[in-house]
């Protein structure tokens, strides 16, 4: 309830005629550049929906610029993948992303100029099932429509992916979150990146956490239509120290892996095996040795937790 009134505050100074954060390399601005020293790592793996040219003309089929293969890695602003109208990005890490002072991580899009804005909302999940979404404000004008190639100010934007020009993350910070019941903030997996519909045609387009029409370059109708991901950047990771489950605690063989795979275990618990897609693959109670059963899975990274009451524990399970 604290936290949900201090957001309440904090968009009522804003609408008030206060701006949110200037662009990269103004005094106040929160961009984070790609080679900051606070970032610590970067996404490992990505799964993509794409979304429509253009919506409005779904004739023109859907955007297909890039692959999911651009997401992971250090942002360099030329390797992205685009998303489409409302098109989704499903990034994973091969450590959790935890809650520490200030910003998380931060999401890097490719604009070549401060106002040519491509926006997204941006959920995450610590079970690869249920997703939060930040509470994301749009105050630029919606009298009207900002064509494929207008300008957005950044000022009036917060909470949304795509605020700053290439090069330069926008952060987010878990405590920002509104009633994150049942998310683990010390065990984020999953970030997910979701293309925002600028149209204020309500048929369209897309509205804030306060209900307003976001308004951004509409329509794009090329093969890099929508948000641009470039990468995912993470500012505070997982430890032992938050996770209590020292490494070699739980062990999995063959790692890579066929099919079958043997997890053992000197504490008991739960275990949970998730594809990139976040979808539960295996689950079960770990005692000693477990083996699971990935041989009817498509190759690719998985994700295994184990979960007791000494803490978690986050693996990475390749399937070749």
């Amino acid at each position: 309830m604290i936290k949900k009134i201090a957001f309440i505050l904090f968009v009522a100074q804003h609408a008030l005629g206060q701006s949110y954060a200037p662009p990269a390399g103004q005094s106040g601005s929160t961009a984070i550049h790609k080679d900051s020293s606070i970032i610590i790592d970067w996404a490992t793996n990505a799964t993509i929906i794409r979304g429509y040219q253009n919506i409005a003309d779904q004739s023109l089929g859907v955007a297909t610029y890039g692959d999911s293969t651009a997401v992971p890695g250090v942002a360099d602003g030329s390797n992205v993948v685009s998303l489409g109208d409302g098109g989704v990005a499903i990034v994973t890490f091969s450590t959790p992303i935890t809650n520490g002072a200030g910003p998380d991580f931060a999401v890097f899009e490719n604009s070549f100029s401060e106002t040519f804005l491509e926006l997204a909302f941006v959920e995450v999940s610590s079970d690869g099932v249920n997703y939060y979404r930040f509470p994301a404000v749009s105050e630029t004008q919606t009298a009207t429509q900002i064509g494929g190639f207008g300008a957005v100010d950044c000022r009036y934007i917060h909470n949304l992916a795509g605020k700053y020009k290439s090069q330069y993350g926008t952060p987010f910070d878990l405590d920002e979150l509104i009633d994150p019941f049942g998310l683990d903030m010390n065990a984020i997996t999953h970030v997910k990146i979701i293309d925002v519909v600028g149209s204020i045609d309500a048929q369209y387009g897309t509205q804030d956490h306060l209900g307003n029409m976001i308004n951004d370059p509409f329509p794009t109708p090329f093969a890099s239509s929508g948000f641009d991901l470039d990468a995912i950047g993470v500012i505070h990771q997982a430890t032992q120290g938050v996770n209590e489950i020292q490494e070699n605690v739980v062990s999995i063989y063959p790692n890579p892996t066929k099919g079958k795979v043997v997890i053992q275990s000197e504490i008991q618990g739960k275990y949970i095996l998730f594809d990139s897609m976040g979808r539960t693959v295996a689950q079960g109670e770990v005692i000693e040795n477990v083996i699971s059963d990935i041989s009817e899975e498509n190759n690719g990274v998985y994700l295994l937790k184990v979960i007791s009451e000494d803490g978690i524990s986050v693996q990475r399970i390749m399937k070749r």
